[in-house]
């Protein structure tokens, strides 16, 4: 039972019902209004509308007040805990925001002559180096405008290193414990994934790869893992395995996604992997979610730098310029990637330094084992194996007990004024929440995080029957996801 003091985070007072901006509208009401023309008007008729864009007639007060609101509904990492498992939801420190925010860096033009655009090429290349230091790697690309891209780019580079040297290899092995987005973009590159069952204890085996080996023999271009797994878990055959896959000419990826686990502390580069990608969300605190701007650097040993996105920048003895690889892939983003995301890490590193970022790791583990013994109380636990980053509970003790299954206590963890954490993945974790905290949660906010979930586990335990109807607190409460998805609403006329 329960015996801290329990403080919620739910909504508790005013919860106000918004209809569409069109719904709002009234005809000829308008926000502002233009001065007229005292010049003719130049633009021909042909690129005039015939008819006016069917847009809201709202007031300004109308406009803010209707978005405002809106964002009230929404939950973010600035209002309380996050505990998204895997997508590594961390605090955005404002330092970053500031910097970012400065006249040369946020209005800088893209296709400024490169005399007029040292600051910016500087930048570029001094968290590319940066980044090469942290993983232990030789070069590095800022193009990729996230993750999956990041994935896609790095398996882009060794399919290009394989054709350099005259074979067209097609399979990339991936453990059933890696990154989600891992197989789409092995097949957007022009690969076939082939799946490796990781063992009970949540590791991938080198006995596994051996076998895998001796089915493909030297059609395999590549073992594609993630390390920490998405059990939290890493991967300590990981050198023998790079020995393995060396030893038929493939290269070793590694998803960086969960770099926030293990930077400072070790370099994937001397683990023997030859390329990998940066979520710079995740690990570096840039802003996460709402479709992007996002960035996914990608990392390289120096016998796949050749094969790098261009252009590059290059140090001169006059400054900064660019280098386009003979051996390039290619352009794959514009520009050099989403470089107000660059700002943000290369400044969040500097904050930081070597001693910093090494507490970021050591503190994010902490927390994730803290909330992985406390919660063991309350729910089963994927797996024994001592964890890093993140932890995965299970609903089985809750199904076995009274039938309450992982999507319920998600949405009551709603009512509990939290977000949900990870659900249903791992896929290879029946009934699967996995939940990390990150560095930047207090003790204290995981301690009400532990008490919401322990007040789910209590009231299950007593056999309450609302779990099926929940969550009640929020503006909008239980919806027919079944039903949103066989016939979404995409337009006002698609409305029942």
């Amino acid at each position: 039972m329960i015996t801290e003091k329990y403080q919620t985070l739910a909504r508790q007072g005013i919860a106000l019902t918004e209809p569409t901006i069109f719904e709002r509208s009234s005809s000829e009401r308008q926000s502002f209004a233009l001065a007229p023309l005292d010049v003719p008007e130049y633009l021909p008729s042909q690129y005039r509308r015939a008819q006016p864009a069917e847009l809201p007639e709202v007031s300004e007060l109308q406009v803010v007040r209707h978005f405002t609101r809106l964002s009230s509904w929404n939950y973010a990492i600035d209002l309380g805990t996050f505990p998204l498992g895997s997508c590594t939801m961390k605090y955005n420190p404002r330092i970053n925001e500031e910097i970012a925010a400065l006249a040369g860096l946020a209005e800088i033009h893209p296709d400024l002559p490169i005399p007029l655009s040292q600051g910016a090429l500087e930048v570029i290349f001094r968290l590319e180096n940066a980044l090469c230091s942290i993983a232990g790697m030789d070069a590095c690309s800022t193009q990729p405008a996230a993750g999956a891209h990041g994935e896609l780019t790095g398996l882009l580079l060794i399919r290009a290193f394989h054709e350099n040297l005259g074979g067209r290899r097609r399979i990339v092995l991936i453990p059933d414990t890696a990154h989600g987005t891992n197989p789409a973009s092995c097949i957007l590159a022009g690969f076939e994934a082939v799946t490796l069952k990781s063992s009970s204890d949540g590791y991938l085996h080198a006995e596994t790869v051996k076998q895998a080996i001796n089915l493909h023999q030297r059609d395999i271009a590549a073992l594609m893992m993630t390390n920490p797994n998405t059990l939290g878990i890493f991967e300590s055959d990981i050198a023998e395995i790079a020995e393995l896959i060396h030893g038929i000419g493939a290269q070793l990826y590694m998803d960086g996604a969960n770099m926030n686990a293990i930077m400072g502390v070790t370099q994937p580069g001397k683990m023997g992997v030859d390329v990998m990608q940066y979520n710079l969300h995740k690990t570096f605190s840039t802003p996460h979610g709402g479709g992007g701007p996002g960035s996914g650097p990608v990392a390289v040993k120096s016998h796949l730098a050749p094969y790098l996105p261009g252009p590059r920048v290059v140090k001169t003895d006059t400054g900064f310029g660019l280098d386009y690889p003979a051996q390039s892939i290619g352009q794959i983003k514009s520009y050099f990637g989403n470089f107000g995301v660059l700002v943000r890490a290369l400044c969040y590193i500097y904050r930081h330094g070597e001693t910093g970022l090494k507490e970021v790791s050591r503190t994010a583990v902490l927390n994730a084992n803290y909330l992985k013994s406390r919660l063991s109380e309350y729910f089963e636990v994927a797996s024994k194996t001592p964890s890093l980053h993140e932890a995965v509970l299970t609903d089985q003790r809750q199904i076995k007990s009274h039938g309450v299954k992982t999507l319920q206590i998600a949405k009551s963890l709603i009512d509990e004024g939290f977000h949900p954490p990870t659900i249903y993945f791992p896929l290879v974790v029946p009934g699967a929440m996995l939940i990390e905290p990150t560095e930047t949660e207090s003790l204290e906010e995981l301690k009400e995080l532990v008490n919401a979930l322990g007040h789910i586990a209590d009231l299950i335990a007593k056999g309450d029957t609302q779990f099926e109807q929940k969550p009640h607190k929020p503006v909008v409460g239980k919806v027919d996801e079944v039903g949103a998805t066989r016939h979404p609403i995409l337009s006002l006329d698609d409305r029942p």
